[in-house]
C-alpha cells in the first residue's frame, strides 16, 4: 500500500494525521493520486449538499489595521467605497434577498478591529430585528470581540461568529503588525464558550509557503472549526500585495485537498478570489474538497452568482 493510500485510510478510520505526514503528502509527485484520495475522503466524511453563506459589507473602509492584503485599511490608497454601519432597512433587504435565493446563512461584515459600545448596541438591534424574521442562520464578522460582546450578540440572535485566522500563525506577523493571530484565536475560543458556532479560514497566495498553508489547516483543526472559508488572493491595486504573483490553479487544488485531509468533516467554503478561476478548476475543487461557498457581495472583490455555485455542487453530488 503506498503512502497516499495509507494516509487516506488513517483519515477514513478517524485517525488524525500529523503535520509531517501532511507535508510529505504535499510533496508527493503523484498529484492526481493525492487529489483522488481527498475526493474519496470528501465523499465519505464531509457534509454533502449545498451550503451557501451570503455576506454584505455592513461598514466599509477606514480600518485602522495594517493588513497588507486589505483595501479597507486606512493605510492604503484604494478606490473603495467608505460608509458607516448600515441601517435596519439595508440589513433586512440583504436578508430577504438571501432567503429568497435559499441561502443557508446571512452575515454582516464590518471593517475595523473591533466594535465600540455604541456600534455594538446598534448591531445587536439589527440582529434582534433580523432574528424576528426567522429566515436563515445569522452570522457576523465583526472584528476582535470580547467574551461579553459575543454573549450580547448571541442573546440578540447571532448564531455564528466568523473571524479568519488569515494565514499560518508563523507567517501572520509578515502580513499584519497591528494585531496578532493569537488575538483572533482568543475571540474564536470565547465565541465557543458563549455557545456560538464559529467560522474561520484564511487567504492563500499571500507569499506563504506550502508548509505554512498546512500549518493554517492544523491551526483551524486545533480550534475545531466546522466551517473554513478558503480565499484566494486577488491582489488589489493600492495594497502592499498588489504585485504578489498569483498562486497557480494546481497549487490551489492541492491546498484544498490537503485541507480536506486535515479537516475531513468540515465545510471547506470557497470565498473571495474564486472569480479568477476557470470553471474547470472550480469544478475540480468541489470534487477534491470544497463543499460550501460564500456568495453574493464579496466585500471589495466580486463574488459569483448564487445559481452557479449551487449548480456546481448539485452536479458533484449526483
Amino acid at each position: 500500500m503506498n503512502g497516499i493510500e495509507t494516509l487516506k485510510n488513517k483519515v477514513l478510520a478517524g485517525i488524525p494525521l500529523q503535520m509531517e505526514e501532511v507535508c510529505a503528502l504535499g510533496e508527493n509527485p503523484d498529484r492526481k493520486a493525492v487529489l483522488d484520495a481527498a475526493a474519496e475522503i470528501t465523499v465519505k466524511m464531509a457534509p454533502r449538499g449545498c451550503h451557501l453563506c451570503s455576506i454584505i459589507n455592513a461598514r466599509s473602509g477606514r480600518c485602522t489595521e495594517d493588513c497588507k492584503w486589505c483595501s479597507q485599511s486606512a493605510r492604503h490608497h484604494c478606490d473603495v467605497e467608505v460608509y458607516p454601519l448600515v441601517d435596519e432597512k439595508q440589513a433586512l433587504e440583504g436578508l430577504y434577498l438571501s432567503c429568497e435565493r435559499k441561502v443557508n446563512k446571512y452575515s454582516l461584515v464590518t471593517s475595523g478591529k473591533n466594535l465600540s459600545d455604541t456600534d455594538l448596541q446598534k448591531i445587536c438591534k439589527l440582529y434582534s430585528r433580523m432574528k424576528q424574521e426567522n429566515k436563515c442562520g445569522l452570522c457576523g464578522s465583526l472584528g476582535l470581540l470580547t467574551k461579553g460582546q459575543l454573549k450580547a450578540l448571541k442573546d440578540a440572535g447571532m448564531s455564528t461568529f466568523h473571524c479568519n485566522l488569515e494565514t499560518a500563525p508563523s507567517f501572520f506577523k509578515n502580513l499584519c503588525t497591528s494585531h496578532t493571530s493569537e488575538e483572533k484565536m482568543q475571540s474564536l475560543r470565547w465565541a465557543k464558550e458563549v455557545g456560538l458556532e464559529i467560522c474561520s479560514g484564511g487567504i492563500i497566495g499571500m507569499g506563504e509557503s506550502r508548509q505554512q498553508r498546512i500549518e493554517l489547516a492544523f491551526a483551524l483543526k486545533s480550534l475545531e472549526v466546522p466551517s473554513i472559508p478558503i480565499n484566494v488572493l486577488d491582489p488589489i491595486k493600492g495594497t502592499e500585495l498588489e504585485k504578489e504573483p498569483l498562486i497557480s490553479d494546481d497549487e490551489i487544488l492541492l491546498t484544498v485537498a490537503l485541507f480536506r485531509f486535515v479537516n475531513p468533516t468540515a465545510y471547506l467554503r470557497f470565498a473571495g478570489g474564486k472569480t479568477r478561476l476557470s470553471e474547470e478548476t472550480l469544478t475540480e475543487a468541489v470534487r477534491v474538497g470544497i463543499n460550501a461557498a460564500i456568495v453574493g457581495d464579496m466585500l471589495t472583490t466580486p463574488g459569483l452568482q448564487v445559481d452557479a455555485d449551487r449548480n456546481r455542487f448539485i452536479r458533484q453530488n449526483r
